[in-house]
């Protein structure tokens, strides 16, 4: 069964090299593998060592920028199967379109989004041609995928060797993919504030940068040891204002059955599946804020809180713990309008339900 994220890479991987003329240096590679039915079957020691050998890049300099001082980003995508054995990538221009802002952000070449879009296309096509991506299982459909599997892509940067501070003038973009079942598992869904600062004004809040996951992590991992699912960030300045979840945005719809999410800046990560429950909330009539809420209106006056994000996908709070105080929201359960975002986004991505946002891409090259 995949859990919510492994280290089990499947054996077709890209990588890029941005060279000096300006152009990229690409190679698809195929690491050293057997069937996956022959590999899930493998004794857990001997699984390991195929593991280690795909996760093993030795053309890659251990000693760099990245390694050192966290010169690096990365992505989050996800390919669904779909019933009639097809495999559809959701929304790649916007991911390759973020990963280029970035590298941009980090004063690195960007990598052009119609190779990111190509490559993702095509490391999905090679894993799913060998077998190493997860069937459509119609038993998903009873919880409304919540429990689906999904080829899960992490495309990120890594910078040539150096050491002592510098840029990535010339990075290298590699894609790597693993199968994935729920990030978040049904069961606990509290919420605690946390008392450390995801980003700060004029930082790097904006770009999804390896750096800005080491307080989130902490945070998260903390929240976990007081019994919570997730840690909730405050603003620097005031620590008065939601900006998002450890690694998710997040979303109040109030008694007035208007839809809150704070507005993107330099501190918040334009997440896409943010952007995505946005439209379908805007096209189903709801009226949709993007701005500052405070913890305390927060707490006070909404029915449902939600996080958003790619391994997230639309997952209920059922309360919010800040300063020894706790809110309950709703009945403490999945509220009406926070699961009709869910079963919509999955049904979308899984086929179920039609895309007319055109949201899906055929993985075809």
């Amino acid at each position: 069964m995949a859990k919510g994220f492994t280290l089990e890479i499947n054996p077709s991987v890209y990588l890029g090299k941005y060279q000096e003329d300006g152009s990229w240096e690409e190679k698809f590679i195929e690491k050293t593998h057997l069937t996956k039915t022959e590999e899930d079957a493998l004794p857990d020691d001997k699984k390991a060592e195929y593991m280690m050998k795909r996760n093993s890049f030795p053309e890659l300099p251990l000693v760099n920028y990245t390694t050192q001082y966290g010169f690096g980003c990365f992505e989050g995508l996800k390919a669904f199967p779909w019933k009639d054995g097809s495999i559809k990538l959701f929304r790649t221009d916007e991911n390759a379109k973020r990963l280029a802002n970035s590298m941009a952000g980090m004063l690195m070449p960007a990598f052009p989004p119609e190779k990111f879009i190509f490559a993702t296309k095509k490391v999905v096509v090679q894993n799913h041609a060998l077998g190493f991506t997860p069937p459509y299982n119609k038993e998903w459909e009873k919880n409304d995928f919540v429990l689906g599997h999904t080829l899960y892509l992490r495309p990120f940067t890594y910078s040539e060797p150096g050491i002592g501070l510098n840029l990535s003038n010339f990075p290298w973009v590699v894609i790597v993919t693993s199968n994935v079942g729920a990030y978040f598992m049904p069961g606990n869904a509290k919420a605690i504030t946390t008392d450390m600062v995801r980003a700060n004004p004029n930082g790097t809040g904006w770009i999804k940068c390896s750096a800005n996951y080491v307080n989130s992590t902490l945070a998260k991992k903390k929240a976990i040891a007081q019994g919570y699912m997730e840690a909730v960030f405050l603003d620097a300045k005031e620590n008065k204002y939601i900006e998002e979840g450890s690694s998710c945005n997040i979303f109040f719809l109030l008694k007035d059955d208007t839809l809150i999410t704070p507005e993107l800046g330099d501190t918040i990560l334009p997440g896409i599946t943010r952007k995505s429950v946005i439209t379908i909330a805007r096209d189903l009539g709801m009226n949709v804020r993007e701005r500052k809420i405070s913890i305390e209106e927060a707490m006070s006056e909404s029915k449902e809180a939600f996080v958003t994000g790619t391994a997230t996908g639309v997952c209920h709070i059922e309360s919010l713990t800040h300063n020894g105080k706790t809110a309950l929201f709703g009945d403490g359960k999945m509220g009406e309008v926070t699961h009709n975002f869910l079963k919509t986004l999955k049904g979308i991505q899984y086929g179920r339900l039609e895309d007319k946002y055109g949201w899906m891409v055929d993985a075809k090259i």
